[in-house]
């Protein structure tokens, strides 16, 4: 089992940067997290990735963040961070932390990023 805690998001105008963080609670653990990352769902849109990192730290962005965005993780202490710069009101969005344990998928509360003049 993997609890997700995110931290971050508000309000921020455009052009603006953001970092979100997520930290990760396993409980009886028999393996690291392989993988680690972002989502992200606009109202009356399907969630969407953002971006995601390996325990080996390989990264994969959306086209829509690359250059913009950034993903980092720390696997000894079960965290992945996102930060955002240059943020657009199309960035607007609930943002999800997503942690894949195994086979199984794990999915933090969501944090509100709202990006507006």
């Amino acid at each position: 089992q993997v609890q997700l805690v995110e931290f971050g998001g508000g309000l921020v105008q455009p052009g603006g940067s953001l970092t979100l963080s997520c930290a990760a609670s396993v409980s009886r653990r028999i393996f690291s997290i392989n993988i680690m990352g972002w989502y992200r769902q606009a109202p009356g849109k399907e969630r969407e990735l953002v971006a995601t990192i390996t325990s080996g730290a390989m990264t994969n962005y959306a086209d829509s963040v690359k250059g913009r965005f950034t993903i980092s993780r720390d696997n000894a202490k079960d965290t992945v961070a996102l930060q955002m710069n240059n943020l657009k009101p199309e960035d607007t969005a609930v943002y999800y932390c997503h942690a894949l344990y195994g086979a199984i998928s794990f999915w933090g509360q969501g944090t509100q990023v709202t990006v507006s003049s």
